[in-house]
């Protein structure tokens, strides 16, 4: 049964839409859904379910926290061979000590279209430096994630698709996870 990954957009973020990751696991239990298990309070859940469309799933997950807490939380969902195969495609090199080198990963929904993703291209600079990856945006901040104006709703706006971002700690947990 293959594994999945769903990456909820926003939620437990500054007092906002707040999901206790406990309730989280019991009502995404109510799905047909295996060995659910929440990573951090950032809305980071792996399970195993039968082989499924990865949006269908992301659409059930979304519908069952709408129903409970009405509110949305778009939701991203990934196979743990897609999320290893995205940590080696890292153009970036990973160096603990040098934040600029401690990428985040901004999973996409959709593969953004190629026109688009040239013109968003003309975004980098030397404080943020970014690549495109089929449905992935690997970026790495020089001055920090929380200055950037390089967000969630950048992407989204540019690319018209949805995003949620992770850092790499947290990318490199949920493969092992």
């Amino acid at each position: 049964m293959p594994t999945y990954i769903a990456l909820l957009r926003g939620i437990n973020v500054s007092g906002q839409k707040i999901i206790k990751m406990a309730d989280l696991k019991d009502l995404l239990a109510s799905l047909p859904l295996n060995g659910i298990r929440t990573y951090i309070q950032s809305g980071n859940v792996v399970f195993e379910a039968e082989k499924a469309d990865e949006v269908l799933l992301a659409k059930s997950i979304e519908d069952k926290i709408k129903d409970k807490y009405a509110f949305e939380v778009p939701t991203i969902v990934r196979t743990r061979e897609e999320l290893l195969a995205i940590i080696q495609m890292n153009p970036f090199v990973v160096n603990e000590e040098d934040d600029f080198s401690k990428p985040y990963i901004i999973f996409l929904e959709n593969k953004p279209d190629p026109e688009r993703v040239n013109v968003v291209m003309g975004f980098n600079s030397e404080n943020e430096i970014f690549q495109i990856i089929g449905r992935e945006v690997y970026i790495t901040h020089k001055s920090g994630a929380g200055k950037s104006k390089l967000t969630n709703t950048f992407f989204e706006a540019k690319l018209k698709t949805k995003a949620t971002s992770r850092n790499w700690n947290t990318v490199s947990k949920l493969s092992d996870f």
